[in-house]
């Protein structure tokens, strides 16, 4: 039976039990790392259940588009931001990212992307559509979009499986996108990375900055680092 209740922030809650993409840890992160500016107009690509629109709303920007191919995802991304206090500011559209067309670029680009080569496939049909390259987004076609859809010196936020960011990296740089930050994540202290954070720009960085960031200790429990990083967003902390 799916849990219909809300998932609860310090300054905000959102439902997410309609949408393919539920609130979790990977797009959690990518919101607190992604760094904004209160100019920022910005675009998230699949959205899900709008739940990085929201928290960049909380940093302070001026403006969140937001789309998604999955209907029930964008109607509870609808309803979340019309129960925020940033609902002036947010805005969910039902349109694929290749047919999306607007007057104007966008400062920045975020996406916990609805591509994973490797992953094993999804039960369900709609999971599937929004979780693997096959069935959805190419590295290929993100990238030309942004380049498409991005100001020149804006910026492209994402969350990848560690094991293909190299191959997403080579594509992206193709379409003259290049790697200005990356945050590389450890799931628990001692083993391998399972996610990398990324920015990207349309110019070249002198300096890449780098970073890693280990979610939990040996005993399974969350590091200090975790609990710092979050404390603006998660209840308790």
């Amino acid at each position: 039976m799916t849990d219909a209740r809300p998932f609860h922030f310090k300054h905000f809650s959102l439902y997410h039990h309609r949408s393919t993409m539920k609130v979790g840890t990977d797009a959690i992160l990518l919101g607190r790392w992604t760094d904004v500016k209160p100019t920022d107009v910005v675009l998230d690509i699949g959205t899900g259940c709008g739940l990085l629109p929201l928290m960049l709303s909380q940093k302070g920007v001026a403006h969140v588009d937001a789309v998604d191919i999955d209907k029930a995802s964008i109607e509870e991304a609808t309803v979340n931001f019309e129960a925020s206090q940033w609902r002036e500011h947010l805005k969910a559209y039902f349109v694929d990212i290749v047919d999306f067309q607007m007057d104007k670029r966008y400062d920045l680009i975020v996406s916990n992307p609805p591509f994973f080569n490797r992953f094993s496939k999804c039960d369900s049909e709609r999971k599937s559509r929004a979780r693997h390259n096959d069935a959805g987004l190419s590295y290929a076609t993100i990238c030309h979009e942004v380049g498409r859809l991005m100001q020149p010196d804006g910026r492209f936020a994402l969350v990848l499986p560690a094991d293909v960011s190299v191959e997403f990296l080579d594509t992206a740089e193709r379409y003259g996108l290049y790697l200005h930050k990356r945050m590389t994540i450890v799931p628990i202290a001692g083993k391998e990375p399972n996610r990398v954070n990324l920015e990207l720009g349309l110019e070249k960085s002198a300096e890449i900055k780098e970073e890693t960031f280990v979610i939990r200790d040996e005993d399974k429990g969350f590091t200090k680092e975790y609990s710092v990083f979050l404390k603006d967003y998660y209840l308790g902390y």
